[in-house]
């Protein structure tokens, strides 16, 4: 037995074999109300927005840390440079100093206790990293 097809403006599923207008997301006839595409631009623009204030905060965050990491690179290269013949405790404070020729030393006088041209004052922590004072 042949099924009669319905005509091209009666909207019937063929597979469950109901009348679905009403469950399409989209018109089904001429009567039906305008389908209208919601503007997303507004909200792109605003998401583009957190995610360009989000990633610029991420990478000024790394900036700084990168920096604070370099600067105490340095540091340590420039105490590990001088010239000492003691072995440092850890958590102690020792000092830096400059001589005239140029020259660094490290010693535990503090800078008030002495006249020599003072660098910067560095405690060493466990790990072994000199740390600004």
């Amino acid at each position: 037995m042949k099924k009669e097809k319905k005509p091209d403006q009666v909207v019937f599923n063929t597979e469950t074999e109901r009348y679905d207008a009403h469950l399409k997301p989209y018109a089904t006839n001429v009567s039906a109300p305008v389908i209208t595409t919601t503007d997303s631009l507004a909200w792109k623009n605003r998401n583009i927005n957190k995610v360009n204030k989000h990633v610029q905060a991420k990478y000024n965050e790394l900036k700084a840390e990168y920096e604070k990491m370099i600067e105490q690179y340095e540091y340590n290269n420039l105490v590990y440079a001088a010239k000492f013949s003691f072995e440092p405790v850890v958590g102690d404070i020792y000092h830096l100093y400059l001589r005239e020729d140029n020259s660094t030393f490290l010693s535990i006088i503090a800078p008030e206790e002495c006249n020599f041209n003072h660098i910067g004052s560095f405690y060493l922590d466990a790990d072994g990293i000199w740390h600004k004072q």
